[in-house]
């Protein structure tokens, strides 16, 4: 069985943890146990039914307020399919929240209420998931037993959100009726849908086809950790650990070790107590090379064909995380890419993205809480950074303030600047 891993996104009340807890109900992957403890909950506030949300829900600040706050992750599994959901919070404050949920997710589930249709939050979402290389959305129209099952309200909601997708280029979208309450068109059909002739939720999470975009792009190992156990048995043994970020990797294949420079070939790989032939996009391993190198965390093997060079300038789209301080033109930040760390400083900002009206307002002062804008980063060491487009592992970062060392930010390369190599024409 493959994995699908997915995002529910939305705004606040529309019915996000609901919905997840409905389809665990639903499709028995709750404990005895859990449900006990559910059913305890519920009374405590006062329900006559089981309140599903609490089974993502699972912070004492959530329950009490009725609201998500971090992100859930969740994990199930159908003869077809295994999954893995992360259900992230609707409140604007909690944006980045969402940022996370979503950084690993291959489809989004976007749930609106059918009452009130797209709103800011649910386009602030789309924006996100389009700029997190999501290429495949499924808006959820939720709470359809509060619009009588109306047809014609459904059909107005899923115009509204396609032109929304339009505008963001999201290339794939798929719009069902549902009411998560009920559980009516996650798991099973309801009669009160039967105007619908597309597939269930679960239908189409079990059928869905999501390519892994990783295994065509170009080769990429950062290197984590050197292993040396100099031991008796292994006296002479050297490997690099790590995983590999994108593309696939051959025993006895050439590679290039960067920013080294130097070429070797790859002698063998290693993973527990097995030798492998190859390795791919996702697998954690270790590599040992024919030549001993200097090379130790934060290098990057790539196809020894490959001209790419490191980078000494990116432009990329960043989503800033944090309250206390804004991002402006000439901060000095730290870069967390791959293995490697380096500092950088903000050259501009070249706009900024205004998630209302879903247009780029030019040359912003400075980024503040949640905001998303487009940012040119000259860094003091270069990085072998790739476009978001070809590689997700290659083509994200995250920023760190430098003298709390808290994450402050998150970034999507858009574009690469190495610097030219000398004597080239």
């Amino acid at each position: 069985m493959d994995l699908l891993r997915f995002v529910t996104a939305g705004s606040v009340d529309d019915g996000k943890s609901t919905l997840i807890g409905r389809l665990l109900y639903d499709t028995r992957q709750v404990f005895e146990d859990t449900l006990a403890s559910i059913e305890r909950a519920s009374q405590a506030q006062g329900l006559d039914d089981l309140n599903l949300a609490l089974l993502t829900d699972g912070l004492r600040a959530e329950r009490e307020q009725g609201i998500t706050i971090d992100v859930a992750y969740r994990y199930f599994a159908t003869p077809r399919r295994k999954f893995i959901i992360a259900d992230s919070p609707g409140h604007v404050q909690y944006t980045r929240n969402m940022v996370t949920g979503a950084s690993t997710a291959q489809l989004a589930l976007i749930l609106v209420d059918a009452r009130k249709g797209v709103v800011e939050q649910t386009r602030r979402h789309s924006a996100l998931a389009a700029l997190l290389g999501i290429h495949h959305v499924v808006l959820c129209v939720n709470k359809m037993d509060l619009v009588d099952w109306s047809e014609a309200r459904f059909r107005e909601v899923e115009a509204q959100y396609r032109g929304v997708a339009a505008q963001l280029g999201i290339e794939s979208v798929t719009v069902i009726p549902l009411a998560a309450l009920e559980g009516a068109n996650l798991v099973h059909r309801s009669p009160a849908l039967d105007w619908y002739e597309g597939p269930t939720l679960l239908e189409f999470l079990e059928t869905v086809e999501v390519p892994n975009r990783g295994l065509d792009a170009p080769l990429r190992f950062p290197v984590q950790y050197v292993i040396r156990p100099q031991s008796r048995e292994f006296p002479d043994y050297r490997g690099y650990a790590g995983t590999v970020a994108a593309g696939r990797v051959r025993v006895g294949e050439a590679v290039r070790v960067l920013p080294l420079g130097a070429t070797t070939r790859v002698a063998a790989i290693d993973r527990f107590d097995e030798e492998l032939r190859e390795a791919r996009a996702g697998d954690a391993v270790v590599i040992r090379l024919e030549d001993e190198l200097d090379a130790g965390r934060g290098a990057m093997f790539v196809a020894a064909s490959d001209q790419v060079l490191p980078a000494t300038q990116i432009e990329a789209d960043v989503c800033w995380m944090t309250d206390l301080s804004a991002l402006e033109p000439g901060r000095q930040v730290l870069i967390k890419h791959t293995t490697r760390r380096t500092r950088a400083v903000v050259a501009a900002l070249i706009d900024r993205l205004d998630v209302e009206a879903l247009a780029r307002v030019p040359e912003p002062s400075a980024l503040g809480l949640n905001d998303i804008g487009r940012v040119r980063l000259r860094l003091m060491e270069p990085i072998v950074a790739d476009e978001y487009a070809t590689s997700r592992e290659t083509g994200a970062f995250i920023i760190i303030d430098p003298a709390t060392r808290h994450t402050t930010g998150a970034g999507m390369v858009r574009a690469v600047h190495a610097p030219v190599p000398a004597g080239a024409p």
